[in-house]
């Protein structure tokens, strides 16, 4: 399955970034704690060349706390520097200003040094969509300013948002890619909720998330379906949760459309508990 999806807005909010980019001092991006890899838009290292850039891995809260661990130093690594954070509940954000004092020290130093007046940090976020850019756009802002949503897509234009008297923050839109090269990079994206549904087969995306699920968390799997052991068959695992969950059509059917459904919402709603889907030693 090829996924694609690059709406005409996302074209232009690369064209927006990159002109705006001489106006700020630091790049926050923001990604999928889940999936750090996968919800990196390739484009982003492109554009923003050396400014200098304060990874947050959102979601943290969603993610598997070990493997998240593993991504900062990841990170700390490649001389990046990554907090993790929970926009929703406002968790991690604190660090958000210190981390960034710190990346910016020598600049601003430099400018103290010329005799130039201190001046409010200016920061753009970037992210892809559903990432929860507006979400944490009004907890910084203690406002809410940016529109939300959990549909990808939501913000379709850049504007300037005042976060205390320390920074100023610049929004924009989501930016994807116009092709995953990597079929295993879009499941990933579409599973936790970064693609609309709408262009999915979502048969093939429930087997890859059921397959991963096999692999990494078992137990929680069987726990889950009331398995005692997982069948290698997909096709027979879907039955089984069919027929648990009472997903049946006339004649006592299973409804593999709604077992589909089922397992994808479960996910996303942590039924199963904290999940990662990449560690960095995959790459």
């Amino acid at each position: 399955m090829t996924i694609q999806w690059f709406p005409g807005h996302m074209a232009k909010a690369r064209r927006e970034v990159t002109e705006k980019l001489k106006l700020v001092d630091i790049i926050f991006e923001l990604v999928d704690a889940r999936i750090p890899y996968s919800s990196r838009n390739p484009m982003i290292d492109e554009i923003i060349q050396h400014k200098p850039r304060l990874v947050l891995l959102n979601k943290a809260d969603m993610a598997d706390q070990t493997v998240t661990k593993e991504w900062t130093a990841f990170f700390a690594e490649k001389g990046i520097k990554s907090l993790a954070i929970n926009s929703q509940a406002g968790e991690g954000l604190k660090n958000i200003n210190s981390a960034t004092k710190e990346i910016l020290k020598e600049k601003f130093d430099r400018l103290k040094a010329k005799g130039v007046k201190p001046r409010a940090i200016r920061a753009m976020i970037v992210g892809i969509p559903n990432v929860g850019k507006s979400t944490l756009i009004n907890r910084l802002a203690k406002r809410n300013i940016a529109k939300t949503g959990n549909t990808p897509g939501v913000t379709k234009s850049q504007a300037w948002i005042k976060v205390g008297k320390e920074m100023d923050l610049l929004d924009t839109p989501g930016i994807l890619w116009p092709k995953f090269e990597d079929q295993e990079v879009g499941m990933k994206l579409a599973v936790t909720g970064a693609i609309k549904d709408t262009l999915l087969n979502l048969h093939d995306m429930t087997i890859y998330a059921l397959k991963f699920l096999e692999k990494e968390y078992p137990e929680r799997l069987k726990d889950r379906y009331k398995l005692t052991e997982l069948p290698e068959d997909p096709v027979a695992l879907f039955e089984h949760i069919g027929r648990l969950r009472g997903c049946l059509m006339g004649g006592g059917m299973v409804d593999y459309d709604k077992v589909a459904e089922l397992v994808v919402r479960e996910i996303r709603s942590e039924k199963f508990g904290p999940i990662s889907f990449e560690k960095p030693s995959d790459f």
